[in-house]
């Protein structure tokens, strides 16, 4: 089965990564499919995210990175994916995430959501708190894969920190 794994990544963290590769243990073929969102304004461009997960997943091969515009559940349609992967971190993403879930299955009754548990050491990690703490200088080499944490250094022209210990 084809699960596809929507969001805007930006950045990918280590808690997304984790989720990637929990779902290609389960699936046959993950499609990471990074959203273009007109009503956001991401740090790194899209094609820059698509490069970024691309890099930090070549050792799965049944992952896959594509961008798409317009509803997910049409973009799992056209791939003729059967679920929907999510990560849920606290009870505030399960509410909000259920309710996608049956708006989904409202849009098309084929598709299932799959929720995974965010890992205990990413349970606090999201892509605002990364870009927060790389923004004021401080290390994100633990949160981040290490393509991504230099990218950020570079954007916002701090040197690498060291890892904390």
């Amino acid at each position: 089965m084809i699960a596809i794994y929507p969001g805007s990544f930006d950045p990918i963290t280590l808690g997304h990564l984790d989720i990637i590769q929990r779902g290609d243990r389960l699936f046959e073929k993950v499609i990471v499919a990074v959203l273009c969102n007109p009503s956001k304004s991401p740090l790194f461009s899209l094609e820059k995210r698509v490069e970024q997960i691309k890099d930090c997943t070549q050792h799965l091969p049944n992952v896959e990175v594509e961008s798409f515009t317009g509803l997910t559940i049409e973009y799992a349609r056209q791939r003729n994916a059967g679920v929907l992967l999510r990560g849920l971190r606290v009870l505030s993403d399960f509410e909000k995430e259920l309710q996608m879930a049956h708006t989904n299955k409202t849009l098309w009754a084929n598709i299932e959501t799959v929720f995974l548990a965010t890992s205990n050491e990413y349970s606090f990690l999201s892509s605002s708190v990364v870009k927060e703490v790389a923004k004021f200088g401080g290390s994100i080499d633990h949160l981040v894969p290490d393509n991504v944490a230099n990218d950020l250094y570079k954007c916002f022209r701090v040197p690498p920190q060291p890892k904390p210990q």
